[in-house]
């Protein structure tokens, strides 16, 4: 966008995005990141092990709210957030450090509406949508007390991904990672005492996992509230003679309207797919739901990557370096394909390793089996084109994800319903179209950008 505002001399850090060489900048930027997603992904699944103890049905009600608090975590972090740093990135990188703290402001104002829209939108859908989705029962029931708590707490989730974004978008990657850390070993610790209650916590249930979430995150918030609102951050936070403008609400949407609907194509995807299995029973409900998590962990796997992406593509392209940002989407798309195929293969290959941590009825393991088996070997599709994306985010292209988006949905559920119901093939057919539908995600991403979709 045109700026009136006036250029500011960049920052040393800025500097180091622009002109440090590129691969050993992105691991630097990216291993603090990707530590705290390892971290992450272990606090996912100990998620589940914790709601386990309290048998199949709840880890089937829990599976049917995962998809859409996964929504929310990946809009307001991947989606919306990643217009977010892009925004101020490539602000910093053209030297508009006054334009970048207004877009910090603004983008904080645009988390506060987001986390009321999920507030008001699954307390009042959330009981049809589970419905929907095969809840019935005990399961039905385990999804809404979870999902009331998760949901009544939204604001929280938009705020803290908010914050993260504004601080990743100036190239700082550790405290977001720090203050992630302490918020996962803080939940660890309380998330199973208040699901069993034991010492003098209540027995909370699966609603137990929720709160101990909505805790951690609060004060993690608190924390990088305070670090913007002070003189060490790069782009402070601060309202004082602030004027709204539409231009710097565009500027982030311009990117993280389109990103949000990718997020939202890929949870909707998980979302109309387990509509697809729960028909088939309980056992293929739940068993489903353990797999597709282990797909769900490729995400913010990918994201301690895509952070760092986002930044470094961001600002170079806001200071016209295109091909340098070209070179650095490669390189952490390279890395990030090779960790999730990684994954993937060895799911395949031992799937009762990872099924075992959830559960041991085999009617549930049997049917994780079948879909690790089938989808696990596309893992390193999934997390080539997500890299990809995260890089689009940064150069703010973001026309080719989305329509990689829209075909992996149409595949996945087109297929998938053709080949479990029409043809009688039961979920193994709509595990294969899931698995066609990564492959194709992918590909479109990749192929986009080698035909050079950021220099038109």
């Amino acid at each position: 966008m045109t700026s009136t505002a006036a250029a500011a001399p960049i920052s040393t850090r800025t500097k180091r995005l622009l002109e440090a060489p590129v691969a050993t900048t992105l691991l630097r930027l990216a291993a603090p990141n990707v530590l705290v997603m390892v971290l992450q992904a272990v606090v996912a699944t100990m998620d589940a092990v914790f709601v386990g103890w309290l048998g199949s049905d709840a880890l089937a009600g829990v599976s049917l709210v995962y998809p859409l608090l996964m929504l929310m975590q990946t809009m307001s972090a991947g989606g919306m957030g990643g217009g977010v740093s892009s925004a101020v990135a490539r602000a910093l990188g053209a030297g508009r450090r006054a334009e970048a703290q207004a877009l910090a402001a603004h983008a904080v104002l645009i988390a506060l509406v987001m986390g009321a829209l999920f507030t008001v939108g699954l307390l009042v859908c959330g009981p049809s949508l589970y419905s929907a989705m095969g809840g019935r029962g005990a399961s039905l029931e385990t999804a809404l007390v979870y999902s009331r708590v998760v949901f009544g707490g939204a604001v929280i989730y938009w705020l803290l991904n908010t914050l993260a974004s504004i601080v990743r978008g100036t190239g700082t990657m550790a405290l977001p990672a720090a203050v992630t850390t302490g918020s996962a070993m803080m939940y660890l610790g309380l998330a199973p005492a208040l699901v069993m209650g034991w010492g003098p916590f209540p027995r909370l249930g699966v609603a137990g996992t929720a709160t101990a979430n909505l805790v951690a995150f609060g004060l993690a918030t608190l924390v990088l509230a305070g670090y913007l609102c002070s003189p060490w951050s790069t782009v402070r936070l601060s309202y004082r003679g602030l004027r709204l403008r539409s231009a710097l609400f565009w500027e982030i949407l311009r990117v993280g309207a389109p990103g949000s609907l990718n997020t939202v194509l890929t949870n909707l995807t998980v979302v109309l797919m387990t509509g697809l299995v729960g028909p088939f029973g309980t056992a293929a409900l739940a068993g489903y739901g353990m797999g597709a998590r282990l797909e769900y962990l490729q995400i913010p796997l990918v994201f301690g990557m895509g952070s760092a992406l986002v930044a470094m593509v961001g600002t170079n392209v806001g200071a016209g370096q295109i091909a340098r940002a070209e070179r650095i989407a490669w390189t952490g798309a390279g890395i990030a394909a090779g960790v999730t195929a990684s994954i993937g293969l060895l799911a395949a290959a031992f799937p009762r390793v990872w099924l075992g941590l959830f559960t041991a009825d085999p009617q549930v393991q049997a049917a994780g089996v079948s879909y690790l088996l089938i989808v696990g070997p596309t893992y390193g599709f999934f997390g080539l084109g997500l890299a990809l994306y995260f890089a689009s985010q940064g150069a703010g292209r973001l026309g080719w994800p989305l329509l990689a988006g829209f075909v992996r949905l149409a595949v996945a559920v087109t297929g998938g319903g053709l080949g479990g119901y029409w043809l009688g093939w039961g979920p193994p057919a709509i595990y294969a179209a899931m698995a066609l539908a990564l492959i194709i995600f992918g590909s479109t991403i990749a192929a986009a950008v080698k035909l050079g979709v950021w220099r038109r």
